[in-house]
């Protein structure tokens, strides 16, 4: 249990746009820092921080909150681990009753992987560096690799003896359960029951999260035996999941952001060596072919990826499968070929750092020079498979979602491949007109799943043609509803907005906008549930002398409380400083004149609570019979209507009937 006084300073301390800024590349727009949401897939910008309140957004796909709620979502953590992922980051010390690995394990079945799992490296690190046979056989692997001391400890890298249940002996003598050792894949049960390790006999690569937790291994055997497989990784687990991990990445996140560019490799050796040569810049889809998920993780931090495979035909192949991939998903390639018989990794020891960062900056290839190269090569002067490349060429080009960068890639095909540029673009057209046709089933596309209209009819509403006077139909219910929520939700708007400012009209002295808009709602009954929970909430903390402030929304522990006060907390739009700078245009600050804009966010509530009363009103009357209640119900109605004409006289509008 976290103390209150620490998560304040936790909440405290944290900085939306540093916690955020981990995980996502962000830019200056307006107010707000934006980038493309790690929640949803994005090409175009949706995602929001707002610096001075503390809080994303996203316009997407919804999800918002403070560093707390980003930190949740993003790592799928509770509550108090949130937290101390912030206070290990902020180096908060927190004070809990219960500490050890082995008490934390029995609360969260979860948690208890990442703890085998950081037990089990520091176990195969430890033997590497201080076993008699880790030292014999794993350090002196790696140092004949050519690999520097540095570089193995940056990576945690180990070694796990050649012996059946080392490592489990060990863990369960530490007090870890069995359970999480198979869990992780770390042992393995074989059909008699009994357990062993998974990595015996093999130098062990840990692969971590994207905030640096151990998540999997990668094991490399140092036999010679063909039987014996070179390469096992760890398995599928609720915390491993190798499609949506890249090997390095932890290691490699701020440099990529900061040279704006991403080099992809192979192998687990790969990146190693490159780090080792002075580039940190650097991943590796290690243990899967490259996903769709790897590549959207790279776009996070930078829209340009530099392809170092090996220079054989299998690498070759591998770095055109990819590169089509990466341009589907909007992303700048080049690639880097490698001289025949080396990848990064043996090039790198073979001509050293020095040259081997020449031979990158020097080597560098636009993705259509190098697959018009490698493929014109192959197919020589035969003119039907000279053909069949030009078209592979072009629906290359065909998956790059930006139409400005795709024309300019067909201007300089054109040239390269001596076809005249018409007739490539004719070629690309046909193509995405076909992929077009495939994806929608030859029907209009799809409405976007962040923009459906929950409203949205197939056809005419049953009610076309009858008499409006009548009774209301579904679209004219639809649109009171909408109305009286968007008029609810104006009200917490103002309270979040405001209610901490001073009234300052009608000489009324020491009272916070928000204890006068909550007087001026006693006679009004709140319909949308989490709207009278504020309220309900804000209405409480008055009562009992406290001013509510939108931050204390924004941290409820109700999750609806929080993504309602984020999204009335936040717009996608900012105005540009050149409207009035530039252009003399001037646009009204509704916090200049408050007087207004907090009668006309309560009188238009008013307006539509009445409206709905009026409507009630005259249902009653076409059903009731008595003369007498029919008298009181038009009395009713006239007084009503009569509230409903001054409100009206204020906002200026005017009633026809």
């Amino acid at each position: 249990m976290i103390d209150q006084d620490t998560i304040n300073k936790i909440t405290e301390t944290a900085r939306i746009e540093e916690v955020v800024g981990d995980f996502v590349t962000l830019k200056k727009r307006g107010s707000s820092l934006i980038g493309n949401c790690p929640f949803h897939n994005e090409k175009t910008p949706s995602f929001h921080v707002s610096v001075a309140k503390g809080i994303y957004k996203c316009f997407g796909c919804g999800k918002g909150g403070d560093s707390v709620h980003f930190i949740m979502d993003h790592e799928k953590y509770s509550y108090p681990e949130a937290l101390k992922f912030l206070a290990n980051k902020y180096n908060i010390e927190v004070e809990e009753t219960v500490q050890s690995p082995q008490n934390i394990e029995a609360q969260n079945a979860r948690e208890s992987l990442y703890i085998v799992s950081e037990y089990a490296a520091n176990y195969f690190a430890n033997e590497l560096w201080t076993g008699e046979d880790g030292r014999a056989i794993g350090l002196s692997y790696f140092k004949e690799r050519g690999f520097r001391e540095d570089i193995l400890k940056k990576f945690q890298l180990g070694y796990s003896p050649d012996a059946w249940d080392a490592l489990i002996q060990s863990a369960v003598g530490a007090g870890h359960k069995e359970e999480y050792l198979e869990k992780t894949g770390l042992a393995i049960r074989n059909d008699k029951g009994r357990l062993y390790d998974r990595f015996r006999g093999r130098v062990l690569f840990p692969i971590h999260n994207f905030t640096g937790r151990i998540i999997g291994f990668g094991g490399r055997t140092l036999k010679t035996d063909k039987n014996v497989p070179k390469y096992v990784n760890s398995p599928e687990s609720d915390i491993y999941h190798k499609s949506n991990v890249l090997y390095g990445l932890f290691h490699a996140k701020k440099a990529i952001r900061d040279a704006d560019n991403c080099y992809l490799v192979e192998g687990y050796a790969d990146v190693l060596a490159v780090h080792q040569a002075g580039i940190e810049n650097v991943v590796a889809s290690s243990g899967t072919s490259l996903t769709t998920e790897q590549i959207r993780l790279i776009g996070r931090f930078s829209e340009n990826v530099t392809i170092l495979y090996d220079g054989d035909a299998a690498g070759i192949k591998a770095s055109l499968r990819g590169l089509d991939m990466i341009l589907e998903e909007g992303l700048n390639v080049k690639v880097v070929l490698f001289p025949d018989g080396h990848d990064p990794d043996s090039y790198m020891h073979h001509v050293g750092s020095g040259e081997f960062k020449k031979y990158i900056e020097n080597n560098r290839k636009d993705f259509i020079l190098y697959k018009a190269s490698i493929l014109l090569k192959e197919a020589g002067t035969d003119p039907i498979k000279r053909a069949g490349i030009i078209r592979d060429i072009v629906e290359s080009i065909a998956k790059i979602p930006d139409d400005i960068k795709a024309s300019v890639f067909i201007r300089e095909c054109s040239g390269l491949l001596q076809v005249e540029e018409r007739i490539l673009l004719s070629e690309l057209n046909k193509i995405r007109a076909a992929k077009f046709k495939k994806t929608s089933g030859g029907n209009q596309p799809q409405q976007s799943q962040y923009q459906q209209n929950p409203y949205q009819q197939d056809g005419p509403p049953d009610n076309l043609f009858e008499n409006p006077g009548e009774s209301a139909g579904p679209a004219e219910q639809v649109e009171t509803a909408d109305t009286n929520l968007i008029q609810e939700r104006e009200i917490i708007r103002l309270l979040l907005a405001f209610g901490h400012e001073l009234v300052t009209w009608d000489k009324i002295d020491n009272m916070y906008i928000g204890s006068f808009i909550i007087q001026n709602l006693a006679d009004v009954t709140f319909e949308d549930e989490i709207c009278k929970l504020i309220i309900d909430i804000y209405r409480e903390e008055i009562e009992n002398g406290h001013l509510p402030v939108a931050s204390q929304f924004i941290k409820s522990g109700d999750r609806r409380i929080v993504d309602l006060a984020i999204t009335l907390s936040t717009s996608p739009y900012s105005l540009s400083e050149n409207w009035e700078n530039r252009h003399n245009i001037y646009v009204r600050d509704e916090s200049i004149n408050l007087k207004a804009t907090i009668f006309g966010g309560l009188y238009h509530l008013k307006k539509n609570k009445i409206g709905k009363m009026l409507t009630d009103i005259t249902k009653e009357l076409a059903s009731e019979t008595d003369p007498v209640n029919q008298e009181i119900l038009m009395q009713r109605h006239m007084m009503i209507k009569g509230v409903e004409r001054d409100i009206s006289k204020y906002l200026g509008t005017v009633i026809l009937k």
